[in-house]
């Protein structure tokens, strides 16, 4: 089995040797971080077609994390094209992080479309580094299809530990590994070292939930599910929320 991944690999590495050359010479990130914006607009009206009712079943309890004065306030982390923000109960007071620049004007399209929210902020900045975020701020941090693609998972999940308050509550929906043993694990394997080129860092074979285990939140509550998604690939999930 390993033999054959190597070699399919190998096969890949020849013929994807153009974005390759264009990786090393520090040309294709900037191409990718430009056209990635619109790719994902696309993906994720599809996504959001097929994942709507786990999304109101993930997202139907945020209300009971709003502080004191009722309002809740929420952090999205790596909010891409705001594919969420017509799931947050109304009234919600949002700030938005990530470290592409080029969401913005997307960003601006789905907050006029979403006039139930009171958006606060876009902030560029990568997830291991919300400095402009002050500790303990926000009532609930949300990240869906983000921990695929970040640099250090441990990194930004202690940053969300940081901004949340006590008793505040970090939502998920991801994309992971598959099951070992299984197609769809092995081909995960075959290409992941070329999938994060086209999709701006993403990686099909990390075991997110391990990491959410590790995290030393005081509740955790994750489910494991296949999603119902058109690519086969990315049909592993894990949903649900973590409170500090």
């Amino acid at each position: 089995m390993e033999l054959t991944i190597f070699i399919l690999r190998l096969a890949i590495y020849i013929l994807a040797f153009p974005i390759y050359l264009l990786n090393f010479l520090g040309l294709w990130s900037p191409i990718c971080k430009k056209c990635f914006p619109y790719f994902l607009a696309r993906f994720t009206v599809t996504y959001n077609e097929q994942m709507a009712s786990k999304k109101r079943e993930l997202f139907g309890n945020l209300q009971e994390f709003a502080g004191p004065s009722g309002k809740l306030s929420l952090l999205e982390v790596g909010c891409g094209t705001g594919a969420n923000f017509r799931f947050y109960p109304p009234g919600c007071r949002v700030t938005c992080i990530d470290p592409n620049p080029n969401f913005e004007k997307f960003l601006i399209k789905s907050m006029a479309e979403n006039r139930h929210l009171q958006f606060e902020r876009f902030v560029i900045a990568a997830g291991e580094n919300m400095h402009q975020v002050a500790d303990g701020s926000v009532d609930v941090v949300v990240c869906t299809l983000v921990l695929c693609s970040v640099k250090n998972q441990e990194q930004i999940l202690r940053e969300v530990c940081r901004v949340l308050r006590r008793g505040g509550a970090f939502y998920f929906m991801e994309h992971v590994a598959a099951e070992r043993s299984t197609w769809n694990s092995f081909w995960q394997q075959v290409l992941d070292p070329f999938w994060p080129l086209l999709f701006d860092g993403c990686s099909l074979t990390r075991e997110s939930w391990k990491t959410l285990e590790r995290a030393g939140f005081s509740k955790l509550k994750l489910q494991h599910i296949q999603a119902p998604l058109s690519w086969e690939l990315v049909r592993p999930h894990i949903y649900g929320y973590a409170v500090k």
